[in-house]
């Protein structure tokens, strides 16, 4: 183990009770990263000191207005609620605000009206009546703490507040970028970075949507680093090959000073027992890597496998017929977990189809689930994209050329069927992606900020067609469950309120992009996209589900010979 850093940052709300309880203001308002709760005792101990506080939030302030100062005005039923934002800054606003709509309901009409709000702020109209409300920014549009203190009538203090949130991050990737790394890849093993913390984390009483600065703060700190990595070697931020090794950030909550260390560390190999009462059709949480290795092994079929960089098991299975070749694969991004379920529970009925031909890989990166797995006991409502890519960190399915590592079950299952078409399970998030020192939207990332449904993209090499596939199948899919049919409705009209259009046509109410690729040697590849990180549960059950039924559908139309 090589520690880079140890250190600790002192809370910014201890210091500006303990600033404002020697030095009384009159009243001061400050933006922080913190709780409601810890946020309202500062104001209590402050009023005994003689200094009137009002302590907000400075993440998603338009959101916390709503759920601590506005509550009243909507039991008021005001009908409309206008919210006026920044000229130039309507989308990064409205993301925001996310998912205010769906917290209002049917309470209120909201429409969101870009150009009378001053630069940093939102104007709020309802009830006849008209709040503004301060989005506290730095000039790189990153949400950040701030400070405004009066003396009588005067106001002595109107500034950024440097909050730990904010330290933290960026001492952390300081400390990355001054240290001098290696000339050959991998660059290490694991890279912890370990941050203990005050601030949020919060359920919202819509769907599965969590505000947590916990997590917005692991998100930065993995995506910061990576892009730093990836600069370092010349590379564009949409690179998937750069093989560095695992980033693993880990976030944990204290109520005292933010201790935060950065490390060089071998890998903690932890694979759990396998859970004997595991039963895939009603299962409620994703799987280990082991418990997908003994589903895989009680499957009919002949087994192949290969070795993943941390040496288990890439377990795939072939079912050998006289219909064309299939391929179906799950787990490529391992935080993405629905599809392994959904591909098990299909691989028992695929057998039901007279000569079916088939090779299925449920779990293509094993190392990537088992940190996952890890990532998942402590926080079960994160989105963990640090296990999304390979223990050497990157994407597998770019990797091009030899050594395939884990790829290359996929590539066995593709050349032991001759496939003409692959089915590749994934998922996204299942609530809000941001990235607040990064300037709030994930970069590169847009389209994914917010769910929009279940959705599926057609890749196909030039010269295919596949649209009478396409509309057959989104047509039984639809058709055949009223839970999608409803969760699709509900998810795109959040879109529509807070996004606008959606950026691909919906077929049988279910959006598609449908794209000419040849990164594969497979004519078609059919991609599904179910909002399933973070997601346990009934939520969980209806994604796996869904995958399910994707490839059973896909398989029989394809076999039917609808695919051309």
């Amino acid at each position: 183990m090589i520690l880079l850093l140890d250190t600790a940052i002192p809370r910014t709300l201890r210091q500006l009770v303990e600033r404002f309880t020697a030095q009384p203001a009159t009243r001061i308002e400050a933006w922080l990263f913190e709780d409601v709760a810890e946020r309202r005792a500062a104001e209590e101990a402050l009023a005994k000191a003689g200094v009137a506080a009002v302590l907000r939030s400075a993440y998603k302030p338009l959101v916390h207005f709503f759920l601590e100062e506005f509550e009243k005005a909507l039991k008021e039923a005001p009908g409309e609620i206008a919210v006026h934002t920044p000229a130039g800054k309507a989308q990064r606003f409205r993301l925001e605000a996310y998912p205010l709509a769906g917290l209002i309901g049917d309470r209120a009409s909201l429409r969101f009206i870009e150009g009378r709000a001053l630069e940093a702020d939102y104007l709020v109209e309802a009830a006849g009546r008209r709040w503004q409300v301060f989005a506290p920014n730095d000039a790189a549009g990153s949400p950040c703490g701030w400070l405004r203190v009066w003396h009588g009538d005067t106001l002595a203090e109107d500034a950024p507040l440097r909050t730990e949130f904010e330290i933290a991050c960026d001492t952390a990737l300081e400390t990355i970028r001054r240290h001098e790394w290696p000339a050959t890849l991998p660059l290490f093993d694991t890279l912890e970075i370990e941050v203990a913390t005050s601030g949020i984390e919060r359920r919202l009483p819509f769907g599965e949507e969590t505000i947590s600065t916990f997590e917005a703060l692991q998100e930065d700190l993995y995506y910061g680093a990576l892009e730093f990595f990836k600069a370092r070697a010349g590379l564009p931020d949409a690179d998937r090959t750069l093989q560095l090794g695992q980033i693993v950030p880990r976030i944990s909550a204290s109520s005292g000073e933010t201790q935060l260390s950065v490390r060089l560390a071998r890998h903690r190999r932890v694979d759990p027992p396998v859970d004997g009462t595991l039963a895939l059709d009603t299962a409620v949480r994703s799987l280990a890597p082991v418990e997908v290795e003994h589903a895989v092994a009680a499957l009919p079929g002949e087994p192949f496998s290969v070795t993943s960089f941390q040496g288990r098991k890439v377990a795939g299975v072939h079912v050998r017929g006289a219909l064309p070749g299939l391929v179906v694969t799950a787990g490529q991004h391992a935080n993405e977990s629905s599809g392994v379920v959904g591909a098990l529970r299909a691989a028992r009925h695929l057998n039901d189809h007279r000569d079916a031909h088939y090779a299925l890989v449920p779990l293509e990166n094993p190392d990537g689930a088992a940190l996952h797995h890890y990532l998942q006991a402590t926080h079960p409502t994160h989105m963990a994209h640090s296990a999304r890519y390979t223990a050497l960190g990157d994407d597998l399915e770019a990797r091009m050329q030899p050594p395939f590592g884990e790829k290359a079950a996929r590539l066995e299952a593709i050349a032991r069927t001759g496939a003409r078409l692959h089915l590749s399970l994934h998922g996204y998030p299942a609530h809000e992606w941001t990235r607040p020192r990064a300037g709030y939207v994930p970069r590169g990332s847009e389209l994914w900020t917010v769910p929009k449904g279940f959705f599926l993209i057609l890749r196909r090499h030039p010269g295919y067609d596949g649209m009478r596939f396409l509309v057959a199948l989104t047509e039984e899919l639809q058709s055949g469950s009223t839970e999608l049919a409803e969760f699709n409705a509900r998810q795109q009209k959040m879109w529509h309120a807070h996004v606008g259009d959606l950026p691909y046509e919906c077929i049988n109410g279910i959006p598609c992009l449908v794209m000419t690729d040849e990164r594969s040697t497979v004519p078609f590849t059919l991609v599904t996209e179910f909002p399933d990180e973070t997601v346990r549960g009934a939520a969980f059950q209806l994604a796996h589900t869904t995958q399910m039924r994707t490839v059973l559908a896909a398989a029989r139309l394809y076999w039917k010979g609808l695919l051309a």
